[in-house]
């Protein structure tokens, strides 16, 4: 499955999130470490919902860039 992530330039770092995983963060102090890190965290989430028995959600969250 592939889930759509949001990818955040803070003042301190980057950090990241997957709407269709809630709880699913990462951050780095770069955008390729931040990329690297939430691609483990959703490794690792998907994981544990599977040890545990839930269902995993069915990525609808999409992406895109509007122009202004």
């Amino acid at each position: 499955m592939k889930y759509a992530v949001v990818i955040e330039n803070t003042p301190q770092n980057y950090s990241a999130y997957v709407p269709d995983l809630p709880g699913c963060v990462a951050t780095g102090s770069t955008r390729e470490e931040v990329t690297r890190h939430i691609r483990e965290a959703i490794a690792f989430h998907v994981e544990c919902m599977r040890e545990d028995g839930e269902p995993l959600p069915e990525p609808k969250a999409s992406t895109g860039l509007v122009e202004v």
